[in-house]
């Protein structure tokens, strides 16, 4: 890996309209510090990106030359063209208009599944806002906790509220719900 100097060559009759760019690599002699430090970099960034891919990336990236043609070959690979990542962005963000909360799913479960197409959003460039997420999970809350999302609606302010408080809240109030039920059979059963 060299640095390299640019040569122009043009047309037999001087015209620019054949022009053509070929690269020479720089000898090694001429490299200054400056040279050196740019392949000392590059080597560096290239050395941590292999050593942090598993055997799969290795086979792929293995004919890279630089850090950044390894950086193109796995984003590719993993988030593909522009068209396939368009793609995925129209079917991620369709779950998450239809996503609903199944009856007889629990918290923790429907949060997992609505974290996961959030979390692929925004890792393809397309986050949704905080607000915008918890107004979400509490309209696909089931009819049995309307009054559950109508406290935390009238308590709290949807603008600063976070995910986290949200969902420990629901929790919460899921653990109170199964004691409850619970009491309530075992004194049927008495």
């Amino acid at each position: 890996m060299g640095y390299c100097t640019r040569w122009t060559i043009c047309s037999d009759d001087g015209r620019k309209d054949g022009e053509k760019t070929i690269t020479v690599p720089k000898p090694r002699q001429k490299y200054d510090e400056a040279d050196r430090k740019k392949i000392e970099k590059g080597f560096k960034a290239k050395t941590l990106l292999v050593c942090g891919i598993g055997p799969d990336e290795y086979n792929r990236v293995s004919a890279c030359e630089s850090a950044k043609e390894i950086l193109d070959c796995l984003k590719t690979a993993h988030e593909g063209t522009e068209q396939v990542k368009e793609s995925k962005i129209d079917m991620l963000t369709s779950r998450y208009e239809n996503f609903k909360m199944q009856e007889g799913e629990t918290i923790h479960e429907m949060f997992t599944k609505f974290s996961s197409i959030t979390n692929e959003l925004r890792s393809l460039g397309e986050p949704i806002s905080m607000t915008k997420q918890v107004r979400k999970v509490l309209r696909i809350l089931p009819k049995t906790w309307e009054s559950k999302v109508d406290a935390i609606t009238e308590a709290k302010d949807l603008k600063v509220l976070t995910m986290d408080a949200l969902i420990g809240n629901l929790k919460t109030h899921e653990m109170n719900r199964n004691y409850d039920l619970s009491n309530k059979e075992s004194k049927k059963d008495k």
